[in-house]
């Protein structure tokens, strides 16, 4: 039986590579992925990651080649992001504290939530591609949260690139409140790399000047004194592999991030990276 992998996507705007990349070998090993985005609308990649020959100010090089830049734009412009899995239809939302009846309304969320958790059971692995996008509507979002916590609970591989690695750090038990990756080795977005002048997002005329916020920072506060956040500085690759979760820095990484996802799903590897 082919492997099946769940697939989370931005509708504010994906980087291009982080999908393709990894794509690229989920479509080689004639995998089947399943696309999934907060409210069912198809995703669409950030132009900067279609246009070939895009210079990324911080790394001072070009980040959008040949290659990526056309699989981008095909992709885009296709119907296989079309039909996506609405996780807002899905995935129960939690109820607010001050609501009516919260009692009652929170042990119906956590029964609707196992339900949603056994339909996780058939799938292998989840991969969650980044860019300016993430940081919109999946890093904080409480649905995204619960779908990484069932694959924890499931002990399946989460693979998380780029700005979309904060949702490992966001994504906690409400009663506990700790940390998942706590004692982790992870990697994600240095903050040598930031931008300035950012990539703007696909719903909205916004272009930050900044990032949200420096996500090497989150990452180094989730993971404590016993984990530790890589950066990767200078270094073309940073991909960190602690099982069960699989982090790519950036867009560099992407390949080698759908590289290693197949080591672990077909060969058992547990660590790589540091």
């Amino acid at each position: 039986m082919p492997r099946k992998i769940l697939v989370i996507l931005s509708e504010w705007g994906y980087w291009g590579e982080e999908l393709v990349g990894p794509l690229d070998v989920i479509d080689e090993k004639k995998w089947e992925p399943t696309f999934v985005t907060p409210t069912g609308v198809k995703p669409r990649a950030l132009p900067p990651s279609m246009e070939e020959g895009f210079w990324d100010p911080p790394l001072h090089k070009v980040v959008t080649d040949a290659y990526y830049g056309k699989k981008t734009k095909e992709l885009d412009d296709s119907d296989r992001l079309a039909k996506p899995v609405s996780l807002e239809k899905w995935f129960p939302e939690m109820p607010y504290f001050n609501s009516e009846n919260f009692g009652h309304a929170l042990e119906d969320y956590y029964n609707q939530r196992n339900e949603c958790w056994k339909e996780l059971e058939q799938y292998d692995a989840l991969l969650i591609p980044g860019g300016s996008g993430p940081m919109v509507d999946l890093v904080n979002n409480q649905r995204v949260h619960d779908i990484i916590l069932g694959f924890l609970a499931q002990n399946k591989l989460i693979t998380c690139i780029c700005y979309a690695v904060t949702a490992l750090a966001f994504a906690r038990d409400w009663t506990e409140r700790n940390s998942i990756i706590w004692g982790k080795h992870v990697t994600g977005h240095a903050r040598e790399y930031d931008w300035h002048d950012g990539t703007g997002f696909i719903k909205s005329n916004l272009n930050y000047k900044t990032p949200f916020y420096p996500l090497e920072y989150i990452l180094r506060d989730a993971t404590g004194p016993e984990g530790q956040y890589h950066g990767g500085v200078g270094h073309t690759l940073s991909t960190v592999l602690d099982y069960p979760f699989l982090t790519g820095r950036s867009t560099q990484d992407s390949r080698l991030c759908g590289d290693l996802m197949v080591e672990v799903l077909e060969n058992g590897l547990k660590r790589y990276g540091w």
